[in-house]
């Protein structure tokens, strides 16, 4: 058929198989639920049918007003907001809840595409930087403010879409830098920590002195960062402890293990890790699974799903899955470098990025590699908001796509 030349199948496949594959595991932990997920996905695929259907340009011209809309319902959480899981980001009527910031997401990626694809853009000019910071920048504040930190985090991924585009990668070298000596600094003296970034800068300067130019600029940066390093390294301990409780136990749960705080903060990790662990190499079998069954793992249908996975499907089904989850975002970012149109790249690469973020800090988080923060598994935790907003994502950049393939220019 004709028509049909132009969509990608494997990628399609793979959100189909990812989207159903969910939902069984839902309809696992929650009969219920699994029912509304059911739902949920048929709606999500209605408006993907509207928007396949659609104009591909509509989000292009469009994307300032959808980037505004998305901001706007962020900040009408603060007056309007419902605290569910004593985080204030959900609108709640009767029995309808919608969490606005998975939408922020689809509006921030699209007016950075439309604004990145512009022709006066250039990231060596400061006037291009600065607003691309604005645009990225404003709805994080606005996260941060909520606070939704695990939300927050996710604002990184644009910045992956923007390394293609030019971006200095040294700003992610200080990103990881400063999150490094903050971490490392809650676990070792400070006083070492100062010491060690004197030492590593001192023998950089002495292995590059007659290579650089020296000046008072460049003498003044190199003396700032390593104030700022050594004021962070000081400061982190101080830090910590003016965080709220439950967010500064999930970070010391990375340091102390979860067995420390099995009554608060480490309670869903270790039950999370016992499930995962207890599933072996096959997994105890569909709907088998003791913890599981068992409700142990508080909200296990959201956050922590793939936990249910790795019960009842076990190594070889955890490993699929995460197969599946691989070859989907390379096959978005590979589709995303093959477009004509700046615009559909930069969008694709936003979107790879977002999914790439999810599903790193998702799978860190129920393993305890990384805090827990509150970030769904796409397509795969339970939650209206998330499974619309991941889909309508997934159509808006296959309809960019396909047309693309089938444009004459």
């Amino acid at each position: 058929m004709k028509w049909a030349e132009g969509i990608d199948k494997l990628g399609l496949g793979l959100y189909f198989l990812l989207c159903i594959f969910a939902i069984a595991n839902i309809y696992s932990v929650d009969q219920k639920l699994g029912e509304k997920q059911l739902i949920f996905f048929g709606i999500s695929l209605f408006v993907g049918l509207v928007i396949f259907v659609g104009r591909s340009k509509f989000f292009e011209n469009m994307s300032g007003i959808i980037y505004i809309g998305g901001v706007l319902l962020l900040i009408g959480l603060f007056p309007f907001g419902k605290e569910i899981l004593g985080q204030k980001n959900w609108y709640k009527v009767g029995s309808f809840t919608m969490q606005p910031v998975e939408f922020a997401k689809i509006g921030t990626a699209l007016m950075l595409a439309n604004y990145v694809s512009g022709p006066e853009f250039n990231l060596k000019n400061m006037k291009s930087l600065l607003t691309t910071l604005a645009i990225v920048g404003i709805p994080a504040v606005v996260v941060l403010a909520i606070p939704d930190v695990g939300s927050m985090l996710v604002f990184i991924a644009f910045f992956i879409a923007l390394y293609r585009e030019g971006l200095n990668g040294l700003l992610f070298g200080v990103g990881f830098l400063f999150a490094g000596v903050f971490l490392i600094s809650l676990a070792v003296d400070p006083i070492w920590v100062a010491l060690t970034i004197v030492v590593i800068i001192g023998g950089w300067i002495a292995m590059n002195y007659y290579k650089m130019s020296w000046n008072v600029i460049s003498i003044s940066g190199i003396a700032g960062s390593v104030l700022v390093l050594c004021g962070l390294a000081f400061g982190s301990p101080y830090i910590l402890e003016k965080l709220p409780k439950h967010q500064r136990e999930r970070i010391e749960v990375l340091y102390k293990g979860e067995k420390a705080f099995r009554d608060t903060s480490g309670y869903n990790l270790l039950y999370s890790k016992t499930a995962i662990g207890s599933g072996g190499l096959l997994g105890k079998g569909y709907r088998e699974g003791s913890v599981t069954q068992g409700k142990f793992v508080p909200e296990q249908e959201t956050d922590y799903i793939f936990c249910t996975v790795g019960e009842e499907w076990g190594f070889a089904g955890s490993a699929v899955l995460i197969f599946c989850y691989m070859v989907f975002i390379g096959r978005i970012y590979y589709l995303a470098e093959q477009q004509k149109s700046s615009f559909n790249r930069v969008f694709g690469y936003c979107f790879a990025s977002i999914l790439l973020m999810h599903f790193t800090i998702n799978l860190g988080m129920v393993m305890g590699l990384f805090p827990t923060v509150g970030i769904p598994l796409p397509f795969f935790s339970y939650g209206g908001s998330s499974l619309l907003a991941f889909s309508m994502m997934t159509f808006i950049f296959f309809k960019l796509n396909y047309s693309d393939k089938n444009s004459l220019v």
